[in-house]
């Protein structure tokens, strides 16, 4: 990035995503010399304490293992603290002196980054406050900001999923969102197209030449996206209980892990171009039948859940994207806590066509796969066919695998650090944009208003399993198998 000094205030300071997310990443950033020499991060919350106390705040977090050592303590030198109920005007007040201090320090308008770690409920508060402070605005009256063409250069706006609770919330904020900013000021965050493995599928797809003609329904059997993780909702009860698991992760990472797979070459590596493929991909899907909720059997015993939910920790969907490519091909969703492993991948299984030539000696029931890992162990794993040694001719599925680690020794930016940086840069590439937004919300919505409409219990199932019995049904009863 650029050497040009910023000010990230950061609204839900002291929450699970500061601590554990945003102020590693930050700090990996500032380790790896990357952050320029002047930058000021401000926490905004409700808890009164001090500079040095917000400091010692992040030095639990699991993510920060050098915390105590002296590069910790030269970043701290950058982290201040604002005390502000977000429902009054009074901390927001308080914040403009200090960010007007800062300009002065600099002598020049230090670019504004207000980033919304907050539950979702306190958005609509945090944006009006921020337009009628003109918090908003940046540093420069709004006349001198129209006259000088300057709109939008000193104040940009992250917002963090989910982006509402339906179509009609989703809307809501964003129509709030378009008053205050512009479409390039916005940055809607979802980690996931931060991470290596979701970009280089656009590389693998795209660069090597093997892969594209085979990528439709002529040579595609299914795919299947899995979206596994062993823990349960961990203390974060209050948040996830009336959200779901639908709304947690359907409505964003895995449309992004789905749209990655399926989308067009994009004209150009634009912002864009890009989320133009991306939107006509989310726009395009359809929903076949069910979409399974269950729910994990000690979820109950969670710390601020309901007594008598029926709030679903698990789904599992079939789905087909309704383009020329991939039309009639079928798309296995996953996703749920409380599983047998932490796994998120995509597979791509590829029409079994068995030779004539083996005919008599067998083939293996699938064939060739083609898998994505994202999470743990990122790489790609190609099933292919080899013969088993021996004098006897029998067939036998192995894998070739890629890995970050072992080709390139790291793993590259973790999700978040590739995040910010892409905001510092203004670059947008990575972020949602409102009609993709619409889109998936659109579905979302007729998969909630079919769940209220029936009214069904959601279905429990054993902790650390791979979900309800109707999961395995749901992709058997079409002779396929999760891989």
């Amino acid at each position: 990035m650029n050497n040009q000094p910023f000010i990230m205030i950061i609204f839900g300071a002291t929450g699970d995503l500061a601590q554990n997310k945003l102020i590693p990443a930050l700090f990996s950033l500032f380790k790896q010399e990357i952050l320029p020499k002047d930058f000021f991060l401000i926490g905004f919350s409700r808890r009164k304490i001090s500079d040095s106390e917000f400091r010692k705040f992040f030095e639990s977090s699991k993510d920060l293992p050098a915390q105590a050592g002296p590069e910790w303590e030269e970043f701290a030198k950058h982290l201040t603290y604002q005390n502000g109920d977000f429902t009054e005007k009074q901390g927001y007040l308080s914040l403009i002196d200090k960010l007007n201090a800062i300009d002065k320090k600099i002598g020049a308008c230090v670019t504004r980054f207000f980033y919304l770690a907050t539950p979702p409920q306190n958005y609509e508060t945090i944006l009006d406050f921020l337009e009628s402070t003109k918090l908003s605005e940046g540093c420069l009256p709004s006349e001198t900001l129209v006259k000088e063409g300057k709109q939008g250069q000193f104040t940009k706006l992250i917002i963090e999923k989910p982006f509402g609770k339906d179509l009609e919330t989703a809307q809501m904020i964003d129509k709030k969102l378009a008053k205050i900013f512009e479409e390039r000021q916005i940055f809607r965050v979802d980690h996931y197209l931060g991470k290596e493995t979701v970009q280089n599928l656009l590389a693998f797809r795209f660069a090597n030449g093997i892969f594209e003609p085979v990528w439709n329904k002529n040579f595609i059997d299914h795919v299947q996206i899995t979206f596994a993780e062993q823990d349960g909702i961990k203390n974060r009860g209050k948040f996830f209980d009336g959200v779901g698991t639908l709304r947690d992760v359907g409505q964003n990472h895995l449309m992004q892990l789905l749209a990655a797979v399926t989308m067009e070459s994009p004209k150009s590596f634009t912002k864009e171009d890009v989320r133009d493929e991306r939107a006509k991909v989310i726009a395009s899907l359809k929903l076949d039948g069910e979409v399974i909720r269950g729910q994990y059997e000690s979820y109950k015993k969670e710390k601020d859940v309901a007594e008598d939910s029926q709030t679903e920790t698990f789904l599992a969907t079939k789905l087909f994207v309704n383009t020329e490519r991939f039309a009639n091909v079928p798309f296995y969703i996953r996703a749920g806590k409380k599983m047998e492993k932490n796994l998120v991948e995509i597979s791509v299984v590829f029409i079994q066509t068995c030779h004539i030539l083996f005919k008599e000696y067998g083939c293996p029931e699938i064939g060739n796969v083609i898998t994505f890992r994202i999470q743990p162990d990122e790489g790609i794993s190609l099933r292919f066919i080899a013969k088993k040694p021996g004098a006897k001719l029998a067939l036998n599925p192995v894998n070739m695998d890629f890995t970050y680690k072992e080709s390139f020794g790291t793993k590259g930016l973790e999700a978040y650090e590739k995040v910010l940086l892409d905001i510092f840069a203004g670059d947008q590439i990575l972020f949602n944009r409102s009609d993709e937004l619409a889109s998936s919300w659109k579905l979302i919505t007729d998969v909630l208003e079919k769940w209220k409409k029936e009214n069904e219990k959601v279905q429990i199932y054993d902790d650390n399993s791979w979900g309800p019995k109707e999961a395995k049904e749901l992709i058997e009863k079409d002779g396929k198998k999760w891989i």
